[in-house]
């Protein structure tokens, strides 16, 4: 059930690279083309369906609450993060002897900056390149994954739908804030951020503020 469910995420965000959003590895990262209609017109009927409630309490909030962090939940042999540096970097080079699973260099054009960034992995340079939850756990936390089961929070933690390779500082910026207080500085990419929240929202079922809803409902109206 968990490879299904994964590989379902994957196939997903692939999909979403034909319409401005996640582009395949091979074609050169993530990119900020403009979503065409349908996939804007469908992540509007989405938003319209979601629950619009308060934020609940951070209460009881842990990392661990979502499973060891980087499982291997497809059970490939590498751990989710080295899977998502392979999907969104080009030119990568790995650690020889782990089957390509340790990625050590890498170019990332990242979605949320438009900058170009060359990973190398190394104790100071590593977290140059961090991998972003679309929806933060912590959000994700206080809107409805506080009462999900254990198996469900890792599948949403791990999922890569709900997954990108990022710029570090930025993913550190943008920390646990949802539509309402952050978005992508690179405003050309913003469409498609906030349709692939959604998506990610619609999936697993959480929830959005009424500040939240007003923020991408704002966004969606110009793409």
């Amino acid at each position: 059930m968990r490879v299904r469910a994964f590989m379902a995420g994957l196939a997903t965000a692939v999909a979403l690279a034909g319409c401005g959003g996640l582009e395949a590895q091979s074609s050169g990262g993530p990119k900020a083309t403009k979503p065409d209609s349908a996939l804007i017109s469908e992540a509007r009927e989405k938003l319209d369906k979601l629950a619009v409630k308060g934020r609940a309490p951070k209460t009881g909030f842990d990392r661990d609450e979502f499973g060891p962090a980087w499982s291997d939940v497809d059970r490939n042999g590498c751990d989710t993060r080295n899977d998502i540096l392979k999907r969104d970097l080009e030119d990568e080079t790995f650690r020889s002897g782990t089957h390509d699973c340790i990625v050590l260099t890498g170019t990332l054009h990242d979605p949320y900056s438009g900058k170009t960034i060359k990973f190398r992995r190394g104790q100071d340079t590593s977290m140059d390149v961090q991998i972003d939850h679309v929806i933060p756990l912590s959000d994700a936390w206080q809107k409805g994954a506080r009462q999900w089961s254990a198996t469900k929070r890792k599948e949403f933690a791990n999922d890569p739908l709900n997954l990108m390779a990022v710029d570090g500082p930025l993913n550190g910026q943008k920390s646990d804030s949802d539509a309402a207080t952050w978005l992508p500085p690179r405003k050309s990419y913003r469409c498609t951020y906030i349709a692939r929240q959604i998506d990610v929202k619609a999936k697993y079922g959480v929830w959005v503020t009424s500040a939240e809803k007003t923020a991408m409902e704002g966004i969606l109206e110009n793409c």
